[in-house]
């Protein structure tokens, strides 16, 4: 059995969950809804402000080995759904370098990033952006969204756009990130 997967999930105030009969788990709260289809080879129980799973014995058509694995996923992505519709997950990128840029209108972001032409990105409409740009401080990006999975694939699409390089360290990073430095080629002439 998974460690993972026996763990129950308790249900914060004001979120409601519900199972259908063809497994398919919908987590309500004040950030949003969410839905996930679950296995059949993996059981889900609602009782008394809590969630457990159990893998199914009788279904054979999937091995032990996979029946286990699937029981820690599917506990970990219910879990992550009760806590992005109560809590909700934030992200926060910077961008490092002379002259780079950003600005929203709505969910449309521009960059400037040293290219020879600004970078337009439309963000997904589940997903709250808010940039800043201060003096003297390096500008940031700040998104929200009740969608794990969303929100990492959206930081790291936004995050290719100009990858942290070693030399210098200039180029989008999450905020707090450390970016291991190489010495130059004038470091090792001797």
């Amino acid at each position: 059995m998974s460690r993972i997967g026996k763990l129950p999930i308790s249900i914060p105030a004001g979120v409601t969950v519900n199972v259908a009969e063809d497994n398919k788990v919908t987590v309500k709260g004040p950030k949003g809804e969410m839905t996930q289809a679950v296995d059949p080879s993996i059981k889900i129980n609602v009782s008394e402000g809590e969630i457990t799973f159990e893998i199914v014995a009788e279904n054979d058509t999937v091995e032990k080995k996979q029946k286990q694995a699937f029981h820690g996923l599917y506990r970990s992505l219910v879990n992550n759904m009760v806590v992005g519709v109560s809590v909700g997950y934030k992200k926060e990128l910077e961008l490092v370098g002379v002259g780079y840029r950003v600005s929203n209108q709505g969910n449309l972001l521009e960059f400037a990033l040293g290219y020879t032409h600004p970078i337009l990105f439309m963000l997904p409409s589940e997903i709250k952006v808010e940039t800043k740009s201060e003096r003297n401080q390096n500008p940031l990006i700040i998104l929200e969204s009740c969608d794990k999975q969303l929100l990492g694939q959206v930081c790291a699409k936004i995050r290719s756009f100009r990858k942290p390089e070693p030399y210098k360290g200039k180029g989008v990073l999450f905020v707090g990130e450390q970016i291991r430095r190489k010495s130059g080629k004038s470091a090792g002439a001797k």
